[in-house]
């Protein structure tokens, strides 16, 4: 792809280290002479110092022939301009980090793609990681339901039963799926089945519509997250 990255921070760097590894045409956009230098000496990229909110810049980045542009920067006025400018080139694919929760309707309005200000997804991320232990990894999906990891223990009421025989008596509701099992040995994830057994040491990527609550990663094993 033909991206445009605005900003060459904490958040852009990253995004330009990603894209440019995995073959993209990568330009970047940075007011900072130190960081556009920083990074037309690190990357294979085409690096501009000037101002994303001006025409002229993003006619010189190649807006016409970019698939996506992705502004970066930690003004979020910014991020706005470099939005409402894209739109004109007709770029197919337009992304912006929101850093203040209450603009995020405003570019909902413009119709951009949004992420939520990223260091509080790392903080929200980093305390979950202390108050649920039992979480490998998760994923957020609306006001409640989750899409987390969690390993089958020894003592997992789960373990040595089937999906089907799990459901039968009431280890998973219908608002909890096993979506895939990483096994040792099994060389590639399983896509479970009804007749699927879960075993001990499993990784399990697991859908509920409740969320990880205590008394469902109980099933896997898990009692540490429960409080006194």
């Amino acid at each position: 792809m033909y991206i445009i990255i605005v900003g060459a921070g904490d958040i852009g760097t990253p995004l330009i280290d990603i894209a440019t590894r995995s073959g993209n045409e990568v330009v970047v956009v940075e007011t900072d002479s130190g960081k556009a230098d920083r990074v037309a000496g690190a990357y294979d990229c085409l690096v501009l110092n000037a101002d994303a909110t001006t025409k002229g810049t993003l006619e010189d980045a190649g807006a016409e022939q970019a698939d996506a542009i992705i502004s970066t920067t930690d003004q979020d006025a910014i991020n706005v301009m470099v939005c409402l400018l894209s739109q004109e080139f007709g770029i197919p694919a337009i992304l912006s980090v929101v850093h203040n929760p209450e603009h995020m309707s405003l570019f909902e309005q413009i119709g951009v793609n949004t992420m939520e200000n990223p260091q509080q997804l790392i903080a929200e991320y980093l305390y979950r990681a202390v108050a649920r232990p039992a979480i490998v990894d998760y994923m957020r999906i609306g006001e409640e339901a989750e899409v987390f990891e969690i390993t089958v223990t020894g003592d997992a009421p789960i373990a040595g039963k089937t999906l089907n025989e799990a459901a039968e008596v009431g280890l998973l509701s219908a608002d909890i799926l096993v979506v895939a099992i990483d096994r040792e040995g099994a060389g590639q994830p399983i896509t479970p089945r009804g007749d699927t057994e879960i075993e001990v040491g499993d990784l399990l990527t697991v859908y509920s519509g409740i969320g990880a609550e205590p008394e469902v990663t109980d099933v896997f094993g898990h009692y540490e997250d429960r409080t006194e």
